[in-house]
């Protein structure tokens, strides 16, 4: 391997595993917010929804 590749090697592995190291210290910074109420008309979609037959297709 040439100089040039290894450096560009290096550069490309820092840039991965620092973008995965930032996100992970993001992450336990400021975790996914839990608990917020659903907004009701959502849900009762979801529910009549999910009442109701899986749709099929006769081909």
């Amino acid at each position: 391997m040439s100089g040039i590749a290894i450096v560009m090697l290096l550069i490309s592995i820092g840039i991965v595993w620092g973008g995965l190291v930032a996100s992970v210290i993001y992450l336990n910074r400021r975790p996914e917010v839990e608990g917020l109420l659903e907004d009701p008309d959502l849900a009762r979609d979801d529910a009549e929804r999910a009442s109701q037959p899986h749709p099929t297709r006769d081909t």
